[in-house]
Order: C-alpha cells, then structure tokens, then sequence
C-alpha cells in the first residue's frame, strides 16, 4: 500500500470510525501503534511500524502526531468521534483564512462558518494553505477572517499540533468575502 493510501486509511480510522477496524481511541484520541498496525493487517491493510512513522513524518498537512515514545498515534484534529485534544485557548494572529468553493458562499453569507460534524471549524494562518484546503471540491474562495474581533468579542481559538487554528463557529459578521 502507498504512503498517500495508508494516509488516507489513518484519517478514517483515526478521525472518524475506529471501530471499521475494531480499534479504540482513549478520550485524548490516541491508540497503541502495535493495535492499529495488526488490526490494519487483519483489515486488508497491511503496513509496518517503519513505514506508519515514515507516513506521519511525510504528510503534507502532518495530520498525525506519534506520541514522545512513538507506541501511540492520533490524528491532530478533525475528528468526528468524541476527544478532547487537550488544547488550551490561544489569542489568535489578527487574521485568518478559510478556503471554500462557490457553492458555499451563500449559505456562509447567511450562516457563517458551521462545524458540521467535526468538533471545529478549521482556519488556516494563510491565504496559501486556505487556497489549498478550497482546491479539494473546485476552484477555491478564500474567506478572510477578522479572528482579533472575534477574540476581543469573547471566541476562543485554539492550535492543533499541526498549525490549524480551531473554533466553534465563525459567525458571518466575522468574514470578510472577496
């Protein structure tokens, strides 16, 4: 199986079904390495633990964290299964981005930014990574959030390991459309 496949793997199990391959992730959202790679293997999905390492180091969006003594895994955010990241608040840069596709525009327009199903909504430090993240379902719609307003307006941010910035809900007060 290829990095970009068992990446993909990684995502489902560890951000939203553990349970496809019958694993569990405690309340912080790790799991033992060993358990992921066996039950991976009696799913079809066959990789070791040099090559689950090598997959963690090499994401382009470092989705995953290796605990400090590498037994356990989890994905840094994201998730649709109840965890708690343990994250605290932090006072977010004056700006953030949220890259979209058109057909959403209106109904952010109305609503604002929505968690859906994920325990957050994701926000990016740059106009770059926001185009990369809208780049998935089309042309992308950049979105540019006034986050010191938000902040100052009693929001809470947050920072996944990875460099996501994390909150509830954006309201649309908040954005700034192009």
């Amino acid at each position: 199986m290829n990095p970009k496949d068992i990446s993909k793997f990684l995502s489902l199990v560890l951000r939203h079904d553990p349970g496809k391959i019958g694993i569990s992730l405690d309340e912080n959202g790790w799991t033992d390495c060993r358990d992921l790679i066996a039950s991976a293997g009696r799913h079809g999905i066959k990789f070791d633990y040099e090559t689950l390492v090598e997959v963690v180091r090499s994401n382009d969006k470092q989705r995953f964290s290796l605990s400090d003594d590498g037994k356990h895994i989890r994905a840094n955010q994201g998730h649709s299964v109840t965890v708690d990241l343990a994250l605290e608040p932090q006072v977010p840069p004056a700006m953030l981005y949220h890259g979209t596709v058109t057909k959403f525009v209106e109904s952010i327009r109305a609503n604002g930014l929505c968690k859906g199903e994920r325990h957050h909504v994701h926000l990016s430090a740059d106009r770059v990574t926001a185009s990369k993240v809208g780049e998935r379902r089309g042309k992308p719609v950049i979105l540019s959030i006034r986050a010191t307003e938000m902040f100052a307006a009693g929001h809470s941010f947050y920072v996944s390991e990875n460099g996501v910035w994390l909150t509830d809900a954006v309201p649309p007060e908040f954005i700034d459309f192009p």
